[in-house]
């Protein structure tokens, strides 16, 4: 029987890491990457049956989030902090290979962490977010090219300004987030993900009163509790370096993920049925050739693990069975 989840934390990249982790050790690691606004806990379905599977399964709160260090510059939430602290918690767990899975933010770190240490992490599933591939122009000056100045991307821009927005009411923001936050139809996707203008984030989700029925109460007071404490800035920084993460990564322009890949999304969330998520979908198999399939899964919205935990939990038990299979631990 696999180890019992347990909690730990690990001193990596110059910052502590408080991880959840479960199934024994000599199994083959598989790290999880949460998103944003979320926690090592948004993984609970996944970590158990991975573990069942015969997986060593290590989800860490992310850089700036939870129990985890949450360093006050900017500049630390570069793409090469958040791969450098997946590089080196693999290397705290005493493994020379892991899989990689991320989702939201999580699953940038994944695709990047992939890129840059192919012969760390041979395999990677992603969920919600595409690989894109290096533009020929930073993301903020392209958003605003394309007329798309009310992008949420730039509401995060300005310190202190979210994170009045989500901090109002924890309970409120994650009922808002977790209820409708992602989940549109494509023919309003366009607009789901623009800022109200002298509005906030949230302006457009009604309140539905209570949690979805995807989330149990002690993990949603979980959820609350816990940025009741910390604030929502740690995850707003990685936001604010994503033209300066355009800027660092230019060394691999042009180059493509030829691991093993897998993606999954619900294909009523916004970051997919967008004009841009939807070009980055497309485009995935020619940007990530190791590609071995994409689900989407029907009526589902962006917490996609969460919402339809079995089946993200059964897909990804099937794919790393084929492509990273449990009798290769590390010795």
């Amino acid at each position: 029987m696999p180890l019992a989840p347990r909690r730990t934390a690990h001193d990596v990249n110059g910052i502590t890491l408080s991880v959840l982790e479960a199934g024994a050790e000599g199994a083959p690691l598989v790290l999880l990457c949460h998103g944003f606004p979320e926690l090592a806990l948004s993984w609970r379905h996944q970590i158990a049956a991975l573990a069942v599977a015969g997986y060593r399964v290590a989800a860490p709160d992310m850089r700036g989030y939870g129990g985890s260090s949450a360093p006050a510059e900017i500049d630390a939430y570069s793409i090469f902090h958040l791969a450098g602290d997946m590089v080196a918690l693999a290397g705290a767990l005493g493994a020379e290979r892991a899989a990689i899975i991320g989702h939201d933010w999580g699953a940038a770190v994944a695709w990047q962490a992939a890129l840059f240490r192919p012969d760390l992490f041979p395999v990677i599933a992603a969920m919600s977010v595409p690989f894109r591939a290096r533009g020929k122009a930073a993301p903020l000056a392209s958003l605003r090219a394309a007329g798309m100045t009310r992008f949420y991307w730039f509401y995060f821009q300005t310190p202190g300004r979210a994170e009045a927005e989500f901090a109002r009411d924890p309970e409120a923001t994650f009922r808002r987030l977790f209820a409708t936050g992602a989940r549109v139809a494509a023919a309003t996707a366009g607009a789901a993900l623009d800022i109200p203008e002298d509005g906030g984030f949230l302006d457009r989700l009604p309140d539905p009163g209570t949690p979805p029925p995807w989330i149990d109460t002690e993990t949603f007071a979980a959820f609350a509790t816990t940025y009741r404490r910390t604030g929502f800035r740690g995850g707003l920084n990685w936001y604010r370096n994503i033209d300066r993460n355009w800027e660092l990564t230019a060394p691999w322009q042009g180059a493509k993920i030829h691991q093993p890949a897998l993606f999954i999304a619900g294909d009523h969330d916004a970051v997919i049925a967008g004009p841009m998520g939807a070009r980055a979908l497309a485009a995935l198999p020619e940007h990530v050739p190791g590609l071995t399939g994409s689900l989407l899964l029907p009526g589902a919205g962006h917490w996609v693990q969460q919402e339809r935990a079995a089946e993200v939990s059964t897909a990804l038990v099937d794919f790393l069975g084929r492509y990273f299979p449990r009798d290769r631990g590390e010795a």
